[in-house]
């Protein structure tokens, strides 16, 4: 039988994982971040400061608490404040999370790699959605490996693969109700 050794904190790997900040990206990522931590990473997930007061109103201000090794950190979005709760308009989030995201993305992992601001081990990988790109950039700064992620369900999955024989067949672009009928009829 061979015998168990314990890890110690500067021995264990670390994953800052990001999602894009939508909860059909969130999820998944939360997920294999999950996975991660029971490997013996030590997790780092990072959502926005929005989706973040979301994920605390909706399971309680004390819900995260519990794992050292599986904190939770935040970085703004860019977009202005709002107390709506939904999903935030995607066209704005894509363009504000690519300008405004990388300089809050690097002080977050500095933050994280100082042993006087920070108990936990040096980052060791980036586990990014692929929507997120700017931390590509970061990782390369930072000499950090890093695994971009693609959320995309089975489904999406495959139409995205079908969707330039979709196109070449005149399926879509979709014009109107008419069109609509017709291409079910045909479906």
């Amino acid at each position: 039988m061979g015998s168990i050794r314990t890890i110690t904190i500067s021995e264990k790997p670390h994953a800052v994982c990001i999602p894009y900040p939508a909860q059909g990206h969130i999820t998944p990522m939360l997920n294999l971040a999950k996975l991660l931590h029971q490997k013996g990473f030590h997790i780092t997930f990072v959502n926005t400061e929005y989706n973040h007061r979301r994920l605390l109103k909706s399971r309680g201000s004390h819900s995260l608490d519990g794992l050292p090794d599986f904190r939770y950190e935040t970085i703004p979005d860019g977009l202005p404040p709002t107390d709506t709760d939904v999903t935030q308009d995607i066209p704005s989030l894509c363009q504000s999370t690519t300008k405004t995201c990388l300089p809050h993305f690097r002080e977050l992992l500095c933050k994280l790699n100082d042993p006087a601001l920070s108990t936990c081990p040096p980052v060791t990988c980036i586990v990014s959605d692929g929507c997120m790109s700017f931390t590509v950039e970061a990782a390369e700064e930072f000499g950090i490996p890093k695994v971009l992620f693609w959320t995309t369900s089975a489904c999406g999955f495959l139409g995205y693969t079908k969707y330039k024989d979709l196109v070449g067949k005149g399926l879509v672009p979709l014009q109107g109700s008419e069109e609509m009928r017709a291409i079910c009829s045909q479906l």
